[in-house]
């Protein structure tokens, strides 16, 4: 039998989703306002008032972005570098996790207590040597510079590894018994029962590599081989700034993310709740 909810129960439930309404349209202001700037010219932003309206130059406005940085070829160059970053990265540290999780070996507290150190380590400290190195291999202005030596996700080991700590043992057993070996077991019996939060951490390593900035500034040289936020920056200069080029820039820049993020919302927070809860 039902119960009737009370009218004091109701009415909490309007006011949460009254709160939640507000906050949500709040959040769509930011939106809303670069796809309004990205269809006036750079002098009418600063009309008073400005405007609240779409206006007429968005083919002006993209012709001027692909004309100024090759918007198109860039798009492409961050979609190459964030998906090969994301395999790798989320497959290393997978296999990472997994092995902190389940093998027992001398030194693996002190393996983890060094994964958990380097979350403390900011950029900034690591720039000058990775230059450095970068420079050394003769890799400075190109793309594996940007993606290999930030493989190693602290994030995403955790991450792993607390999915792979209640993974029963009995079945690793079996499966070995069975005669498979270590990297069949792994990637036919174990990698399977963590999809929600491997999959959280791809939209999340995705997300990072897609917004990196600092690194890919240092490491190319070539505007052929710029990602978005590199090509965007080009946009402000000393004496001028293409506001409204970089409104529209980085509201196409933000659409993949938001269709990735909204196309694995599930498996997003799923996968993080499962590795925050375990263990």
């Amino acid at each position: 039998m039902n119960r009737r909810t009370s009218p004091v129960t109701a009415l909490r439930r309007t006011v949460v989703y009254a709160v939640l309404a507000a906050g949500a349209l709040v959040s769509l202001i930011p939106f809303y306002w670069m796809a309004v700037a990205g269809t006036h010219t750079s002098d009418e932003l600063f009309h008073s008032p400005p405007p609240f309206l779409p206006g007429g130059a968005l083919l002006h406005n993209l012709e001027s972005l692909q004309h100024s940085v090759g918007f198109g070829r860039v798009l492409l160059n961050s979609l190459g570098i964030a998906l090969v970053y994301t395999v790798l990265s989320s497959l290393l540290s997978a296999m990472c996790g997994y092995g902190l999780a389940k093998y027992r070996f001398r030194g693996r507290g002190v393996l983890l207590g060094v994964v958990l150190a380097t979350m403390m380590i900011p950029l900034q400290v690591l720039l000058v040597p990775l230059f450095q190195m970068m420079s050394s291999l003769g890799w400075i202005d190109s793309y594996q510079a940007v993606v290999l030596p930030f493989l190693a996700n602290s994030f995403g080991i955790l991450l792993m590894r607390q999915s792979f700590l209640d993974f029963p043992d009995e079945i690793l057993e079996s499966a070995r018994i069975d005669g498979a070996g270590e990297l069949r077991t792994f990637y036919l019996v174990v990698i399977p029962t963590a999809r929600p939060q491997l999959a959280a951490l791809m939209v999340f390593t995705f997300m990072a590599q897609w917004n990196s900035f600092i690194w890919p500034l240092l490491m190319l040289n070539t505007q052929d081989k710029y990602t978005v936020p590199v090509a965007l920056n080009t946009l402000t200069g000393l004496t001028h700034v293409d506001y409204a080029g970089l409104m529209l820039g980085s509201l196409l820049a933000t659409l993949p993310l938001l269709a990735l993020f909204l196309a694995f919302q599930r498996q997003f927070v799923a996968g993080l709740l499962g590795g925050a809860l375990k263990g």
